[in-house]
């Protein structure tokens, strides 16, 4: 998290989301309110609201975004289907776009499964898409974790009776032995 800019208060998601509802699109959340919207409750500080969108809304949300002041953050890792937008207050929407076939199957952009997009929680009591618990804790495996990451899935895993991945033994034996 980068400490030096503001943060994503739960007001402000919730604002942006009403706004992609009003505009007719469908969000859901990822990253680390996508965690707090599963826990019902706000764990800890954010930087940034992470949505996963059809790629085919980019444009609209785009137009819809900088109609409200948002313009593109140049990022290392920018590309069509993720990219973020920010205001001059400093909030920042991290865009992860994918296209789905009439099968359900992924057929471009980020490697979304269609499952991993059907849950649901809520920020400050607003009810939101999120990512569902299992595939939250999976998404949070595979890079090298800190520990937001151990905190968020720890979490989750105490929440929803799932185990703790092995990626986070390192974080388990230090937490065991304090």
């Amino acid at each position: 998290m980068d400490e030096s800019r503001p943060l994503m208060s739960a007001e402000s998601a919730v604002e942006i989301l009403k706004w992609f509802e009003a505009n007719g699109f469908a969000v859901v959340v990822d990253g680390g309110w996508g965690v707090d919207a599963l826990l019902g409750q706000q764990t800890r500080p954010h930087d940034d609201l992470d949505i996963a969108v059809q790629h085919s809304d980019v444009p609209g949300i785009r137009a819809m975004l900088e109609s409200k002041g948002f313009t593109d953050v140049p990022r290392n890792d920018t590309w069509e289907c993720n990219f973020v937008l920010g205001d001059a207050l400093g909030r920042q929407v991290d865009l992860h776009s994918c296209t789905f076939n009439e099968k359900q199957e992924n057929i471009f952009g980020v490697a979304y499964q269609y499952a991993s997009l059907q849950g649901h929680g809520s920020i400050n009591g607003y009810p939101v898409r999120c990512i569902p618990p299992d595939w939250m804790v999976q998404f949070h495996t595979g890079y090298p974790l800190d520990e937001n990451d151990y905190r968020d899935t720890k979490h989750l895993c105490q929440r929803f009776s799932l185990p703790i991945p092995e990626d986070y033994a390192d974080f388990v034996a230090r937490d065991n032995s304090l």
